[in-house]
């Protein structure tokens, strides 16, 4: 299993607080429940999202980008991805 962060080094893991599971849903669900999750959440405070979705990987790399919230890593292991979002 390997960490990587949005541009592709090598680490661990940031700590995260709280946690969406959109494993099985497909393009937008995974990104609007991760919008939803962040709106609830304090600043500074980091989400995790799994997914299964191959496309998820550039949706939240571009969804960072749009909100600006900081996309602190992507980790993908056996079909499935977790990113992780700071709150802004």
């Amino acid at each position: 299993m390997s960490a990587s962060d949005a541009t592709g080094g090598a680490g661990e893991l940031p700590a995260h607080q709280h946690e969406v599971d959109a494993t099985g849903l497909n393009c937008p669900l995974p990104i609007l429940r991760a919008k939803k999750a962040l709106a609830q959440m304090g600043s500074g405070d980091v989400l995790r999202v799994l997914t299964t979705d191959p496309n998820a990987v550039r949706d939240f790399q571009a969804f960072s980008r749009q909100t600006g919230n900081a996309l602190l890593a992507q980790q993908s292991d056996d079909g499935r991805t977790a990113h992780f979002l700071r709150r802004r």
